[in-house]
């Protein structure tokens, strides 16, 4: 049986905001690749989501407009989160990998 540390941490989640899992040795296969380009695309948001928000904090921004930018920093954040916590895990077992060999 596979257990937790075997498994990646995708960067999406289920329907239920539940995390999804990738069980599979194969780094460049289909789903890993696809997880590694939308892991891609959400740190370029959270790049980009903080240089914005650098420049609007430094002009008189209304109101409605910096809660819009807190919400989208928000995701991006947790994005950001989700996709460290992924690479950790990884980064993890293959310390562990090597210590066996």
């Amino acid at each position: 049986m596979t257990t937790l540390n075997e498994l990646r941490l995708l960067p999406w989640t289920g329907p239920d905001g539940k995390p999804c899992f990738l069980s599979t040795d194969d780094s460049g296969g289909y789903m890993s690749r696809l997880a590694d380009n939308i892991e891609s695309v959400q740190l370029g948001t959270a790049t980009e989501l903080l240089d914005q928000a650098v420049d609007m904090l430094t002009t008189d921004t209304a109101p409605d407009d910096m809660r819009l930018l807190a919400k989208s920093l928000t995701g991006a954040l947790r994005d950001t989160l989700r996709v460290a916590t992924s690479r950790g895990h990884r980064l993890d077992s293959r310390s562990t990998d090597h210590r066996l060999r």
